[in-house]
């Protein structure tokens, strides 16, 4: 794609948000404990999640970890006890929205994010989802990327086709599977670098 994007799509979890789930899982049953618990050859964390994302109720999904996995039923149970120590500013992507922002540039948020941990903590407490269009979010619309059906939605919701987006996210897959729709995709590494590349597409950054 040759021409300046009509609009930018950008992932929220570690591009304008940083997550760690283990700093949620550490404040209920500790450093070692959450160590053994990301490691574990038994229990996938990010599958687990991803479910959540996709539109399961978290209550259902805690109790599946009791039936299955109950050696880890605590583990799982503090992370959405916890959920609000795993989220922070990622560090200058405020500064890249506000700018796009300020230059009237149409930027809609594409997260795969349950919308029970959505709205009640990230909408509210971080300014930078404020000066986005919209959001969409994979728990509320039951899909998540890299489904393509989650950038579909995306894609309607900036009022633009595929060819006119760029798309930003830290997760290699979702850029490629972006790509594949005929998206300009971005992977993000840190604000400086995609100021950059924002910046070589023509956008006023």
């Amino acid at each position: 794609m040759t021409d300046t994007p009509a609009a930018v799509i950008l992932d929220l979890g570690n591009v304008l948000i940083a997550w760690d789930p283990r700093l949620a899982v550490a404040a209920g049953v500790g450093a070692e404990e959450t160590a053994r618990f990301f490691a574990a050859d038994d229990f996938d964390f990010f599958a687990w999640n991803h479910v959540q994302d996709s539109g399961r109720r978290w209550a259902d999904g805690v109790a599946e970890v009791g039936r299955t996995h109950p050696h880890w039923a605590e583990h799982a149970a503090a992370y959405l006890e916890h959920f609000p120590a795993s989220l922070s500013e990622v560090p200058g992507s405020l500064d890249v929205v506000r700018d796009l922002h300020a230059a009237g540039v149409p930027m809609v948020g594409l997260t795969n994010w349950s919308d029970e941990l959505y709205y009640p903590y990230a909408a509210e407490e971080f300014a930078v989802l404020r000066l986005l269009d919209d959001v969409v979010v994979s728990g509320e619309v039951k899909v998540a990327k890299p489904d393509p059906r989650a950038y579909a939605i995306a894609a309607e919701r900036a009022g633009q086709p595929f060819d006119r987006l760029v798309f930003v996210d830290d997760s290699p897959a979702n850029v490629a599977a972006a790509r594949a729709l005929g998206m300009d995709a971005i992977l993000f590494t840190d604000a400086a670098a995609l100021r950059t590349e924002l910046r070589s597409r023509g956008l006023p950054v």
